[in-house]
């Protein structure tokens, strides 16, 4: 069988999402307003977006046996393929997303099939036949260090990384900081967080941008919420502001933001600053729904959206 054309690699998960009535302050309390529960995790949101966007995509991650079906059901009706996905006997991993009146959150993860995730030679067989490999620093290392060294021989035609989160967080379930650095020599596309910038390049936005075009990373993006992206284009950095919209939820624009730049700038060849109004009209629309993957556009959508601005 040929392997699809796109494949993430790392985390699919049960997010366990919590409406309060307020953000607690260490020792304080909340009230639980409404709750609900739904599949996510970088590498299922990103699949599934660029599945959204027309491309035929696949996941490999590790599901626990208490939420096997539930998440490898909710993947195959994305239509992923999953052909590379494995249950094992561990507690599955989730995410608590804490959302509070105005919209901000904190997220808290646990559970222990994603972090036992391990690429054997079937899955290495898997992704060489793909156009494009993505994988999070929310996968463990030694998948992160397997997806370098296959770019790094030649093996991965194209390798993009998130690095989803600040280095605390990542300490004993995600990516080190030594693969880190290995990652930023061959990654085609490396796209951080403010908060995962500060932690990893010590700067703030500005500084995180000119550090990655030193680095000669051919394309890059240093994500900022509400007000956009700075996008690294070999030596140029590029502002792109964020679409204001009406947002019911923010879960997930980040992952929105990231399947819409593999699109447009890795497979589609555009112009950076093309490339990176189509990401954010993208994330826009996925914050019109409730949920990491409330409303993922097609390309037809993001479009029209476009189009009307």
């Amino acid at each position: 069988m040929p392997s699809p054309e796109v494949i993430t690699v790392g985390s699919a998960v049960l997010d366990r999402i919590y409406t309060l009535s307020n953000l607690p302050e260490p020792d304080g309390g909340a009230f639980v307003r409404e709750h609900t529960t739904a599949v996510g995790g970088v590498a299922a949101n990103v699949a599934s977006g660029l599945a959204a966007l027309g491309h035929d995509a696949g996941i490999i991650t590790r599901l626990g046996a208490d939420a096997a079906d539930e998440i490898e059901a909710d993947l195959r009706e994305r239509g992923l393929d999953c052909t590379r996905v494995r249950t094992g006997p561990e507690e599955s991993s989730y995410t608590l997303i804490l959302r509070g009146p105005d919209g901000e959150r904190m997220v808290v993860a646990g559970g222990r099939s994603v972090p036992s995730l391990r690429l054997d030679d079937a899955d290495l067989e898997y992704i060489g036949g793909a156009s494009t490999v993505f994988t999070s620093a929310y996968a463990p290392d030694p998948v992160v260090a397997d997806l370098v060294a296959a770019r790094e021989r030649g093996a991965i035609s194209l390798l993009a990384f998130d690095l989803a989160g600040p280095l605390a967080e990542l300490e004993g379930r995600g990516t080190s900081p030594a693969t880190i650095d290995r990652v930023l020599a061959v990654a085609d596309l490396f796209v951080v967080s403010e908060v995962a910038a500060r932690s990893y390049f010590g700067g703030r936005t500005e500084a995180t941008a000119d550090a990655l075009a030193e680095r000669d990373v051919s394309h890059a993006a240093v994500t900022r919420g509400d007000e956009g992206a700075l996008l690294v284009d070999d030596d140029s950095v590029i502002d792109v502001p964020a679409f204001e919209v009406a947002a019911e939820d923010t879960t997930g624009a980040g992952d929105a933001f990231t399947a819409g730049l593999v699109h447009a700038w890795l497979l589609d060849d555009a112009a950076a600053a093309d490339a990176g109004r189509f990401a954010a009209a993208g994330a826009a629309l996925n914050c019109t729904a409730e949920g990491a993957r409330g409303r993922l556009p097609t390309e037809a959508d993001v479009r029209a959206f476009l189009d009307e601005r």
